[in-house]
């Protein structure tokens, strides 16, 4: 029954896809002028230069193109598609990686003790509405290095779900199990490890999910503004090209890889409660 479910809701997708492509499709096409076009306007580009969005058709012919050599580099602004998306997930996996490695230990500190989370839970309501690109300018001041920059700011983006989720998932952990672990005299750090941490796993794990999503989103606008390399780098550079056509595939590239990236975390998160 499930299984039957899944392939129909894939065929409906695909039908859902293939209407979608072929309304904007048709919504795209423009019909030869047929009337005279004036000296000046030959001189401006003409009547078929007029600005529309590109029909999916183009976007897949570019798409096969760039795909075909993802990772070529003809200098500093113009690498493949490849390239800019390598640049970025670093990016996103540098600052992820650096957040989970302080939010995970303080989310369980903060979890397992009270007086903690009412100590550090005034900083983080203070600091955790502050939008991440706000930090860039003063980011860049101190680090002067826009690569590090745009780390830095996805560590800050992605230490606040990480590190609420860890905290309301360690504090949710049954007391019960808690009281089994001190008759069996086990200290805090055993206690942690082998009764909280497998059972606030899921918890911590969505926190991570929401984590990612939130730094793919973030890497973009940072790229956008510092420049040089990433895939936000390289939708402004094609914006500023007026090429619509790659700035639509490189969306959609960047859909694809964030579909991705949530994907590895919610198969993890399934894997943890399957074994629970």
């Amino acid at each position: 029954m499930i299984q039957s479910t899944g392939i129909r809701a894939a065929l409906l997708s695909m039908v859902l896809l293939v209407i979608s492509l072929g309304l904007w499709e048709l919504s795209s096409f423009k019909p030869e002028a047929t009337e005279a076009v004036s000296e000046y306007e030959l001189l401006m580009g003409g009547a078929d230069q007029e600005a529309r969005v590109p029909p999916p058709s183009d976007v897949l012919r570019l798409a096969w193109t760039e795909l075909s050599n993802p990772f070529y580099d003809a200098g500093p602004n113009d690498k493949g598609i490849g390239i800019q998306l390598g640049y970025s997930i670093y990016r996103v996996l540098a600052g992820f990686s650096l957040a989970a490695l302080i939010a995970i230990p303080v989310g369980f500190l903060i979890g397992m003790s009270p007086l903690m989370y009412k100590a550090l839970n005034p900083f983080i309501q203070v600091l955790r509405p502050i939008s991440p690109l706000a930090w860039m300018p003063l980011a860049l001041f101190i680090i002067k290095d826009s690569e590090t920059s745009s780390i830095f700011v996805i560590f800050i983006c992605s230490i606040w779900p990480m590190l609420i989720n860890t905290a309301f998932g360690v504090a949710s952990v049954r007391k019960d199990w808690v009281n089994v672990a001190r008759t069996h005299e086990l200290n805090a750090f055993q206690t942690a490890f082998q009764v909280i941490l497998p059972a606030a796993a899921p918890t911590i794990l969505t926190g991570m999910r929401i984590s990612i999503g939130i730094a793919w989103l973030v890497i973009v606008a940072a790229e956008m503004l510092v420049g040089g390399t990433g895939i936000g780098y390289y939708v402004w550079n094609e914006w500023n090209n007026l090429d619509l056509t790659s700035v639509i595939f490189s969306i959609l590239m960047i859909g694809v890889v964030g579909m991705l990236l949530d994907m590895a975390l919610a198969t993890a998160t399934r894997a943890v409660q399957y074994q629970e």
